[in-house]
């Protein structure tokens, strides 16, 4: 088992499916947790609950398409902690709707909470990252494949992909970057999916089941330990064989 005791993660969209899993797992695993989400009553709730103490969880209100608000999230890390040494960006807006009725504005929140929010988070978090630190994007098998009534999200996550790639080359030796890329985990996020097209897309799963929170989560703490230690640049596929892209 990895051990995270000393360390210190930063984890955006804090209060989603996944991103619960990632700290309940990191904090368990013993790391200290600067969690940031827009909704910040619920991301409290849910900090007192893993850490009634509140000795190794921090929160910050934190808008993924605003700058300022990425700043402000390195600010309370250097406040807080003094250092970081993972940063997950887990952020996220999945919303139905086809690209020819697309808004203006259904595309920028989109991309700006998708897309931006993940470059404004790395560029304001990385310096603050300790030698042999690690950054994971969480993607999504949308930005492979595309996604129906989703051009926009799949468009964003495909450019977060390469976004990884490119920021692992900028920040090597001294830090690691990796995505990981979800498939159909059971989390709020698919529900309507699940109901429009869900018998379809587990008969299409050679595993036949969704996957769950926890399992992207240690996958998740594998790329951030130090047994990926020459693992940079990559993505790592969490879909149960829906999509096989090696």
């Amino acid at each position: 088992m990895f051990d995270f005791q000393e360390k210190v993660l930063v984890l955006t969209g804090a209060n989603g499916g996944i991103p619960r899993a990632v700290a309940r797992t990191f904090f368990d695993l013993g790391a200290s947790l600067l969690l940031s989400d827009i909704d910040i009553e619920g991301l409290s709730e849910f900090a007192s609950s893993l850490d009634p103490s509140g000795a190794r969880v921090f929160v910050v209100q934190q808008d993924a398409c605003r700058s300022d608000h990425a700043t402000a999230l390195a600010t309370a890390c250097q406040e807080r902690f003094g250092k970081a040494d993972y940063l997950v960006t887990g952020a996220g807006l999945y919303r139905d709707q086809l690209a020819v009725t697309m808004t203006d504005e259904q595309w920028r929140e989109t991309i700006g909470i998708n897309l931006d929010g993940v470059f404004y988070t790395c560029r304001a978090i990385a310096p603050l990252l300790r030698d042999g630190g690690a950054i994971v994007n969480i993607a999504s098998m949308a930005g492979h494949r595309g996604s129906y009534q989703h051009a926009h999200y799949a468009a964003a996550k495909g450019a977060v992909l390469s976004f990884s790639r490119s920021l692992a080359l900028e920040l090597a030796p001294r830090i690691r970057v990796n995505a990981v890329s979800p498939g159909l985990i059971d989390t709020p996020m698919v529900k309507p999916l699940l109901a429009a097209r869900g018998d379809e897309l587990l008969a299409a799963t050679p595993l036949k089941r969704l996957g769950q929170p926890e399992e992207v989560a240690r996958a998740i703490a594998f790329l951030c330990s130090d047994w990926a230690s020459f693992i940079t640049g990559e993505t790592l596929h969490i879909n149960g064989g829906l999509y096989i892209a090696s």
